[in-house]
């Protein structure tokens, strides 16, 4: 059965990154368990969008973009919406990207502490760099995910150790409630989860490992069961974090506090090695999948070395770089990351349910009425999270 895993893992991996670290632990400690039914619709929301792009990847065997392009006839339209998505893309890998590695530089603060933090940036983005320039990074990313697992379980760990009040983790599970200020972060743990660039990135991927219809089963078993298991590490990290006795997290020894009740007075240095592989692998992922994405946009067909898919990771690599080198602290982008994704999300997700709904592409294998309705209301939440989070930003609402 495992042998069939696929690309649901890398899906669920780029999604625990330190976006989720970041945005999990602030849910927990500013609204204890009341924005757990937050974590739960997300998920339940990506798997539903993982799902079709799964299922269009594998039917297709073509990457969203590409679909998109070869379906829309006008050539205006077609470059305005081609347009639209490497904009979106752009933009919101470029935010992500910067949270990325704010991560990775939290991670090299917590282990070396904050004497030269304003290098550290610099440092995390010329390693990936690097091990994107080389291409020879696989054995390096399956220790960094390792370790990215181990912090995972350790979240779970603690959760346990912490002695949670169950019953108010189940209201906070079924009783959604928004309480006071926390609008932002709700968009924040929708955007940390249901990330755009994900949906074109399984999309291409799932191409490359599954090319029979029959393999669709698998698909959505691998999608299934690894963003289930995401989901239940994201809501550890909540209710862990709920126990943290401080109510203010503004550096990463405050988000160290929720594990020391597993790891004691080493638990700033398993944060820190842990956002460091998150960050590392998430900030691999990131400019990636925007190079796949623009290498359909535009019919590239190119490889990882061609100098074309190249340029747009690197692009994407020195904007995220940049970001983190406006004095800005790492928190903050990163919450800037996970709020401009749950911006992001509808455009990409409609561009999604088109595709999906389209006989002469799909075939009986199109989104049923249930599927359609479901994305219909992941959309419209998704705008209504997003004109909050804006009207919030610029205290109108």
């Amino acid at each position: 059965m495992f042998k069939k895993v696929g690309p649901g893992v890398l899906i669920a991996a780029a999604f625990i990154g330190p976006g989720t670290i970041t945005a999990s632990t602030l849910a927990g400690v500013e609204f204890g368990y009341a924005l757990l039914w937050a974590m739960v619709l997300s998920i339940i929301a990506t798997i539903i969008l993982q799902e079709m792009s799964a299922r269009l990847g594998i039917i297709t065997q073509k990457g969203l973009a590409e679909v998109i392009r070869s379906q829309i006839k006008s050539p205006f339209l077609r470059n305005l919406i081609i347009g639209i998505i490497l904009m979106a893309i752009v933009v919101g890998n470029a935010a992500y990207e910067g949270g990325n590695i704010g991560g990775g530089a939290l991670g090299l603060e917590a282990i070396f502490g904050s004497k030269d933090m304003e290098y550290y940036p610099f440092i995390v983005g010329l390693f990936v760099f690097l091990l994107l320039y080389l291409g020879n990074y696989k054995a390096l990313e399956k220790v960094f995910v390792s370790l990215v697992l181990i912090m995972s379980f350790s979240f779970l760990i603690t959760t346990l150790i912490t002695k949670p009040d169950f019953k108010a983790i189940l209201q906070g599970i079924f009783i959604p409630a928004l309480p006071q200020d926390s609008i932002l972060t709700v968009v924040a743990l929708v955007g940390t989860t249901v990330v755009p660039y994900n949906l074109f990135l399984h999309a291409s991927l799932v191409g490359e490992k599954w090319k029979t219809k029959e393999d669709l089963k698998w698909a959505r078993w691998d999608t299934f069961f690894s963003l289930v298991l995401g989901g239940l590490v994201s809501m550890a990290i909540i209710i862990g974090a709920a126990a943290i006795p401080e109510k203010s997290v503004s550096g990463v020894l405050d988000l160290a506090k929720g594990l020391e009740p597993l790891y004691g007075n080493a638990a700033r240095y398993c944060m820190g090695v842990g956002l460091f592989a998150a960050g590392i692998t998430s900030a691999m992922t990131a400019p990636l999948a925007a190079a796949y994405v623009a290498d359909s946009c535009f019919g590239w067909k190119a490889g990882m070395k061609d100098y074309r898919f190249r340029s747009v990771w690197v692009i994407i690599l020195i904007l995220g770089v940049l970001f983190m080198s406006f004095g800005i602290r790492p928190i903050e982008i990163i919450k800037f990351a996970q709020i401009a994704n749950g911006i992001l999300l509808p455009f990409t997700a409609v561009f999604l349910l088109w595709a999906v709904n389209r006989s002469a592409l799909m075939g009986r294998y199109r989104n049923k009425t249930l599927q359609n309705v479901l994305g219909v209301f992941i959309i419209f939440l998704a705008i209504l999270l997003g004109v909050k989070s804006i009207l919030k930003v610029f205290d109108i609402f």
